[in-house]
């Protein structure tokens, strides 16, 4: 995924963020599989998605520290 589209999951609500972290979390599992057996060469795709999966999970946590400091 691009930076940009990191920046639009700002907006969404931590319940589609969530559970778009278990999609990607099945993809990766999935695709580690495949590598594995030798049908995936693309070994860059699950680096990608590690990446992914943690860039959504720092929006995740920022919303949850600016939600404590806002109360």
């Amino acid at each position: 995924m691009k930076r940009k589209d990191f920046n639009d999951f700002r907006g969404k609500k931590d319940d589609e963020l969530k559970s778009l972290v278990d999609q990607k979390k099945n993809e990766l599992v999935l695709l580690s599989a495949k590598v594995k057996i030798g049908k995936e060469k693309n070994t860059s795709r699950l680096k990608s998605l590690k990446r992914d999966i943690a860039r959504i999970l720092t929006i995740i946590r920022e919303k949850e520290i600016i939600g404590k400091e806002a109360k």
